[in-house]
């Protein structure tokens, strides 16, 4: 299988200045880094992205994560393996990526506070940034079929 194009980001390459931009400000947001990839994986689980979805599953195998927590945040809600924030962030994610399947509240003032209560103010800012950059990746690759294991670099 191949890409329908090259990545637009390498086509345009200013792109890639304001992706790596984002990238650095998230990493001085302080987030946890499993945290990160985590919702990273969420996210591209919901919007059907494959390259995604290998992507941060090999990240969080290199990160040292238990293959059981990796194969489990498809069904993390039913799953023991993850901590009370991770649980806020992931459901934060889930609701920031599906706000089109919401009628109203996009994102719940349940779902917000719960975060808030885990995250300050610039973890929140990383989490929120990776939630919206995970997003726009996964659109980019679902809009020209960017198959599983292929990478930017």
């Amino acid at each position: 299988m191949t890409a329908r194009m090259k990545n637009p980001a390498a086509v345009l390459p200013s792109a890639m200045k304001g992706i790596g931009g984002l990238v650095r400000a998230i990493g001085e947001g302080g987030l946890e880094h499993a945290v990160q990839e985590l919702v990273a994986l969420r996210a591209s689980q919901v919007n059907g992205c494959a390259a995604c979805v290998h992507g941060h599953v090999v990240n969080l195998r290199g990160a040292g994560e238990s293959e059981e927590r990796i194969a489990s945040v498809v069904a993390w809600r039913e799953a023991p393996f993850y901590t009370d924030a991770e649980r806020a962030a992931l459901a934060l994610a889930e609701y920031a990526t599906r706000i089109a399947d919401q009628s109203r509240d996009r994102v719940p003032d349940e779902v917000w506070d719960e975060a808030a209560d885990h995250f300050d103010e610039r973890e929140l800012s990383a989490l929120i940034l990776t939630i919206g950059l995970t997003n726009m990746f996964n659109r980019i690759n679902v809009t020209i079929q960017e198959p599983a294991g292929t990478t930017w670099g």
